[in-house]
C-alpha cells in the first residue's frame, strides 16, 4: 500500500468547520508536502478548482499547476499529482507544462485527469462546460494531443475540439512513454475512456465490496481493450484516529452537523452533472470527496485492519484527507502505517 494525501489547497476538507487550522496558503503547503516527505507519504494530490468548492466561493484558494511548479523545486522524492481539466486548457500547452514540472521534479510529476463537473464554475472562467458524454469525448482527444506531443518529434492532429499543426515539444517528459495518467469516473462514458486511453484509476470513497466491484471492472474492462494491466488503483479516504473509538465518533459527529451552507455550492453541480453511482446525501458531501464512505474512523488498530481489507480488495494507493492536516498526518504516520506493516506480517506468517 502506498500513502497519498490531498495537498490542503482550500483551508481544510470540512464544509461545517470554518477554521480548521490549515490555511490556504503556499507556505502552509509546502509544510505539509515537506513534512509528510519525511513521514514516509508517496504522493499528494493537488485539486484544480479555481473557486473554493469547501469553504465558499468567497474564500481563498490555491491554484494547481503554479503550487505544482513551486512544490516539485522545493521536494525530492514525493510525487506531485496535479489534476487537470480539459475544459479550461489547451492539450498541447498543457504537455509542455507537464513536460517541464517533470524536469523540475525529475520525473516525479503525473496528471489526474478531471472532465468537470462544475457548470457555475465554467461560466465564470471562460471553461467549456458541454453535455456529460461530449466532455469525455473532448478528454479523449485531450489525452490524444498529450500522448503524441510527448513521444512524437512533430505532431499534427484535426479533432472536433482541438487542433495541432506541426507541433513540436522539446524536451520530452523525464518519464518514459509519459508521465502516468490517473482518472475517476463512474459513468459508463467515462470507464470507457479511463479504461482504454489512462495508465490509473482513482476512485471516491466506498465500501469495501464497492470498491472490489469498482477495481475487477476497470481490470475487465483493460483486458478487453486489449491494454496493459493498470498500473495503480487508488482510493479517497478521510481519517480519523484517536485514542478510541469514542473520542473518534464525536469527532465524526462534530464534522457532519450541517449549519452554515455556504460551502455547498457546488453540491448540486457535483450531484446533478456528474453521472455518480450512489446517491450523495448531504452528511456525505460535508467532507470532500465522499472521504467518510470507506470508515476510517476509530483507533490505530481499527483503521489498520480497515486498511488491509482495502488493500485485499486491490486498492494500492490510499489519497488521505484530515484535519488538521498537518497534526493529523503526523498521527497517521506515526500510529497507523507501522501496524498495517505488522498485520500484514502477522497474516502471511
Amino acid at each position: 500500500m502506498k500513502y497519498g494525501f490531498w495537498l490542503p489547497i482550500f483551508g481544510g476538507w470540512l464544509r461545517n468547520v470554518k477554521d480548521e487550522q490549515m490555511p490556504p496558503t503556499y507556505d502552509y503547503a509546502k509544510d505539509v508536502i515537506q513534512s509528510a516527505e519525511k513521514w514516509g507519504y508517496d504522493t499528494t494530490l493537488i485539486a484544480e478548482l479555481y473557486l473554493n468548492d469547501i469553504k465558499g466561493i468567497e474564500h481563498d484558494s490555491l491554484e494547481a499547476w503554479t503550487t505544482a511548479a513551486a512544490l516539485a523545486a522545493v521536494t525530492e522524492k514525493i510525487e506531485i499529482m496535479t489534476a487537470v481539466r480539459p475544459g479550461f486548457h489547451h492539450p498541447a500547452v498543457t504537455a509542455k507544462q507537464a513536460a517541464n514540472i517533470d524536469h523540475i521534479s525529475k520525473g516525479r510529476f503525473t496528471l489526474n485527469i478531471v472532465s468537470g463537473w462544475w457548470e457555475g464554475e465554467s461560466r465564470q472562467y471562460g471553461g467549456s462546460f458541454t453535455r456529460h458524454d461530449e466532455r469525455y469525448d473532448r478528454t479523449t482527444e485531450f489525452l490524444d494531443i498529450l500522448k503524441g506531443m510527448w513521444s512524437e518529434e512533430s505532431f499534427s492532429y484535426d479533432g472536433n475540439f482541438y487542433q495541432v499543426e506541426d507541433a513540436k515539444l522539446a524536451p520530452k517528459p523525464v518519464q518514459k512513454p509519459n508521465p502516468v495518467l490517473y482518472a475517476g469516473g463512474e459513468s459508463e462514458k467515462g470507464k470507457q475512456v479511463i479504461s482504454s486511453a489512462c495508465d490509473a484509476y482513482v476512485m471516491h470513497g466506498g465500501t469495501v465490496d464497492e470498491v472490489a466491484g469498482k477495481i475487477q471492472d476497470m481490470k475487465n474492462r483493460r483486458t478487453a481493450a486489449g491494454k496493459e494491466p493498470m498500473e495503480s488503483f487508488g482510493m479517497a479516504a478521510y481519517v480519523i484516529c484517536r485514542d478510541t473509538e469514542e473520542e473518534a465518533l464525536e469527532e465524526l459527529e462534530r464534522i457532519t452537523t450541517v449549519e452554515d451552507m455556504s460551502g455547498y455550492a457546488g453540491f448540486e453541480d457535483f450531484t446533478s452533472k456528474s453521472e455518480l453511482e450512489q446517491k450523495i446525501q448531504l452528511q456525505d458531501y460535508s467532507v470532500s470527496n465522499r472521504g467518510l464512505r470507506p470508515n476510517l474512523v476509530g483507533t490505530p488498530e481499527q483503521i489498520a485492519e480497515r486498511i488491509l481489507e482495502y488493500e485485499n480488495a486491490g486498492v494500492d494507493l490510499l489519497l488521505l484527507q484530515c484535519s488538521p492536516q498537518l497534526e493529523e498526518l503526523k498521527r497517521f504516520s506515526d500510529q497507523v502505517m507501522p501496524l498495517v506493516e505488522k498485520l500484514r506480517a502477522k497474516v502471511q506468517n
